[in-house]
């Protein structure tokens, strides 16, 4: 018998496509509704923000707790002494500046550790 290489062709795009069905893929013509409409969408998003301000909320509450254990004024002077330096040190001089979020929360570690604070069990 003669085979006529077209329907080979045919039947073989056939066989493609309910093995792509019975794995659960499926073939939807442009502007059709189907499952995959009314699925919730996944975004993929690169994680990038939400660990950057973590890091810098931590960075806040570190430099926060070393204004509070070391006081202002000791504080304010390794600061002045690290932008006395060179290179690196000025970066860090920079950085480490008192601005108004550490210094809330250094009054805020003050106030919890006062007696009657919120964090003195000892009283």
């Amino acid at each position: 018998m003669w085979a006529d290489p077209n329907l080979n062709d045919f039947y073989k795009r056939v066989a493609r496509i309910e093995y792509t069905h019975a794995r659960g893929h499926g073939f939807i013509a442009e502007g059709a509704l189907s499952r995959a409409s009314f699925a919730p969408r996944k975004h993929r998003r690169t994680p990038i923000v939400r660990p950057l301000l973590l890091i810098v909320m931590f960075g806040f509450a570190l430099k926060g707790a070393i204004h509070y254990q070391l006081g202002a004024d000791v504080y304010n002077a390794r600061v002045a002494t690290l932008m006395d330096g060179q290179g690196f040190d000025r970066l860090g001089g920079q950085l480490m500046q008192a601005d108004p979020l550490t210094l809330m929360i250094s009054k805020q570690i003050t106030t919890s550790l006062a007696p009657g604070g919120i964090l003195n069990v000892a009283g």
